[in-house]
């Protein structure tokens, strides 16, 4: 196997050095992926294929001595780490490409010099471009943007000179709900879908300079906006889920998906909900307790339904919801250890609801930019 190009990345939140070691493969990396959550079953695979395969070509080389120290990660299947006293190194691999990122220069050179004696390689700068997503250092943020991923779109449709609108459908929704509605119909569209696809990719044109914004963030504390949108679907009368994970200001995960069963009220939709975003940011917690950067704080969980609320708090209103399934009673468990705590937001400030419903415009904007989307014109 062979590897093909190496970057060196802007400043890690330790000023640290970063790189990239791109790997010349028969298969290229996905596209327009933000969330890895998004990603589909054969992707997935992809993504566990390759990572086999780039173990396999390291155990049999004598790169293993350079690597020697790396311990594969339990929550993610791609991603390997090295600590050594105050030394951190993190390796994540996807397909065809590898990103090295850590904090001590010396041993991130000592590592690319076993690299390069076993693989091609060579040094390209600041990666600009990676999974689809361009990377943008202005001042002390990022800028994550998938422009060049919409134009790509927006050219193979031939709509590069589409008329843009400000959302993506007649009634204000966020566009990953629309999408996620059009997916529901593609056995069989009608001219409505195709008058509804047309209008997102219009939104798409209307959106090229959106990004979004990652910054240092006085907090490390993990939370959550959950919202559920109960029985909104006129065709099965189920209910829309959706989230907003934050790491500190930072989002860093969000979904808009239809349950798959049909909730008797809309408490029963509110705590699917809450179990969706549980199990997330579970995930996320474990994560970053292996990597030894959780804060031990509890994560806390923002819900708009009083109900839901008092049902997870509160162990005597269980003799009621045996009906709930047993599953989503984790919720429940996460509570009472301590892990989560459990707070009502008005309807007002549930940022979730950009993810669940229609909204009117001005409702729309504001929530999109509390969720760090902001607008950055390219420079000429």
């Amino acid at each position: 196997m062979k590897l093909g190009s190496m970057t060196a990345v802007a400043d890690f939140p330790w000023s640290s050095p970063a790189l990239r070691v791109n790997q010349n493969r028969a298969y290229g990396s996905g596209k327009g992926i933000l969330d890895a959550t998004l990603l589909s079953s054969g992707e997935r695979l992809a993504v566990a294929a390759s990572t086999s395969k780039f173990l396999a070509v390291v155990s049999s080389s004598g790169i293993v001595d350079v690597l020697r120290g790396f311990s594969p990660s339990k929550t993610d299947v791609s991603l390997f780490h090295y600590s050594a006293a105050s030394s951190r190194v993190f390796l994540l691999v996807y397909v065809d490409d590898i990103i090295m990122m850590g904090n001590d220069s010396t041993l991130i050179t000592t590592l690319l010099h076993g690299l390069s004696s076993t693989f091609k390689i060579r040094d390209l700068g600041t990666p600009g471009f990676f999974f689809g997503i361009e990377t943008l250092k202005i001042d002390s943020r990022l800028m994550l943007s998938q422009r060049r991923y919409m134009d790509d779109i927006l050219t193979r449709v031939s709509m590069s000179d589409c008329k843009p609108v400000s959302t993506p459908a007649a009634v204000t929704q966020d566009l990953s709900y629309s999408v996620y509605r059009l997916c529901q119909f593609m056995h069989s569209p009608t001219t409505n879908h195709w008058g509804l696809l047309k209008r997102v990719l219009r939104y798409i044109k209307g959106t090229l300079d959106h990004r979004l914004r990652l910054s240092v963030s006085v907090s490390s504390a993990i939370h959550a906006f959950s919202n559920s949108d109960w029985a909104g679907c006129p065709l099965d009368r189920k209910s829309t889920s959706g989230y907003a994970v934050f790491l500190g200001s930072n989002l860093i995960s969000w979904l808009s998906r239809k349950q798959r069963t049909v909730a008797r009220s809309s408490t029963k939709a509110e705590y699917k909900a809450l179990a969706d975003v549980s199990a997330k940011v579970t995930w996320v917690v474990s994560l970053l307790q292996e990597l030894g950067l959780h804060s031990g704080e509890a994560y806390t969980l923002w819900c708009d339904n009083l109900r839901a609320v008092y049902l997870c708090a509160n162990p005597v209103f269980h003799a009621r919801t045996k009906h709930v399934e047993i599953d989503f009673h984790f919720v429940r468990d996460k509570v009472a250890s301590g892990d989560l705590v459990l707070n009502f937001v008005s309807t007002k400030d549930q940022l979730a609801d950009i993810f669940t419903k229609p909204l009117p415009g001005p409702r729309f904007a504001t929530l999109r930019d509390n969720l760090n989307v902001v607008t950055h014109h390219p420079c000429a």
